[in-house]
């Protein structure tokens, strides 16, 4: 049997774009624009996110049947105040395994007269059983905000 353990992390990502925070909230609000950055989805092959974004919804992520190794992504959004804030919880499985469960926060600040967003990711995580590594997700995170801005950036050129 597994060594049991849970180990609590918090973690704060800033990062500022250049287009205004109704633009930034809708990249996370829509499940059009989400499943093109988030996840590891891309304009061109956009992941199968099912996406119910209301206080109470559900968003799920889960890898093709078969994958190996399998994983899930199972959030339950709690507060949104539209481009200012969203609050969710997520499960994180991996192999059948949950490996973290977490509280996170997105907020939205104008920037550069409003035509920019400051935003502010903060997560609290239990990780459990040695199965996820706090510093892994803040990187992973980082990454996924980074590839946001990258995303943002080719619509702004496109548009």
């Amino acid at each position: 049997m597994p060594e049991r353990s849970v180990v609590h992390s918090t973690f704060t990502i800033e990062r500022t774009y250049d287009r205004p925070p109704a633009r930034v909230f809708a990249a996370w609000a829509d499940p059009g624009l989400k499943s093109r950055w988030f996840g590891g989805g891309t304009d061109d092959a956009p992941i199968g996110l099912d996406m119910d974004f209301r206080v109470g919804g559900l968003e799920t992520d889960r890898s093709e049947p078969g994958a190996d190794p399998s994983s899930g992504y199972e959030a339950r959004y709690h507060d949104i105040v539209p481009d200012e804030r969203i609050a969710f919880t997520y499960d994180l499985s991996l192999g059948g395994s949950l490996v973290s469960v977490s509280l996170a926060t997105v907020e939205f600040h104008p920037a550069d007269g409003g035509t920019g967003t400051q935003l502010t990711y903060t997560e609290h995580g239990a990780f459990l059983d040695g199965l996820d590594d706090p510093e892994l997700r803040k990187n992973g995170t980082g990454g996924m905000l980074d590839e946001l801005g990258r995303w943002l950036e080719r619509q702004a050129a496109t548009a």
